[in-house]
């Protein structure tokens, strides 16, 4: 015989497990990257990202991926120039605004103006605030409260996710 309790336990589970993978899927970054791309001046299907860039440069500006620390060329960038992104080329950060975290990644305590946008990230069960590129809609990273003055802000960066011009 079986228990019906223990019947009616699975089920409810079963069913809120469901629930809980189809709701992940809509929330899945690129999910909605053709909804997505019609918000910004850039835009392409996911196949013309793909073409255009690199599986890491993918993986990171559109389905918001990270790289592992340490792992950027763009961490010991010092020349003077300027940080844009891999995906369009829109200009992000100066150079005058790079400093070493320590965290493993370009970091800067300021955008240029109008280069990026911001958004509520909740994928790790806490909200951090997630940057992405103004132009193309890319994901870079995340801003946190902890940088240097003047701004107090730490733009914590993808390097993968943007190339540099020196000046």
């Amino acid at each position: 015989m079986y228990d019906t309790a223990l019947l009616s336990r699975r089920a409810l589970l079963g069913g809120a497990g469901v629930a809980v993978v189809a709701i992940a899927a809509t929330m899945m970054p690129g999910a909605e990257d053709g909804a997505q791309a019609a918000k910004y001046p850039v835009s392409m299907t996911p196949a013309q990202w793909k073409k255009k860039l690199s599986p890491q440069q993918y993986a990171i500006l559109r389905e918001a991926s990270t790289e592992r620390p340490f792992t950027s060329p763009l961490n010991k960038e010092h020349r003077t120039g300027t940080f844009i992104c891999a995906g369009c080329d829109q200009k992000l950060f100066s150079s005058k605004t790079k400093f070493d975290s320590g965290t493993g990644w370009p970091s800067f305590w300021q955008p240029l103006p109008k280069a990026i946008g911001t958004s509520t990230d909740t994928m790790l069960g806490y909200s951090r605030t997630e940057v992405h590129c103004a132009r193309c809609g890319g994901h870079l990273g995340h801003v946190f409260d902890d940088g240097p003055k003047p701004t107090g802000l730490r733009y914590c960066m993808n390097g993968a996710a943007m190339k540099f011009v020196a000046a």
